[in-house]
């Protein structure tokens, strides 16, 4: 008799905010009227830097 593989389980779903990377771009403000500066990576807070997306 044959052995039987276990399922594999199913692949993650990719981050859409991140695109699976797990850091996206964030402004940069400055002065009292906050304008924009610039942009620098910072922790997608959707995976937490995962990548994948959360179930449900």
């Amino acid at each position: 008799m044959k052995k039987k593989t276990p399922p594999r389980p199913p692949a993650a779903k990719r981050c859409d905010p991140c695109k699976g990377t797990g850091e996206v771009a964030v402004s940069v403000h400055v002065g009292r009227k906050r304008r924009i500066v610039g942009q620098q990576n910072g922790l997608c807070l959707t995976c937490f830097g995962t990548g994948e997306a959360a179930i449900g």
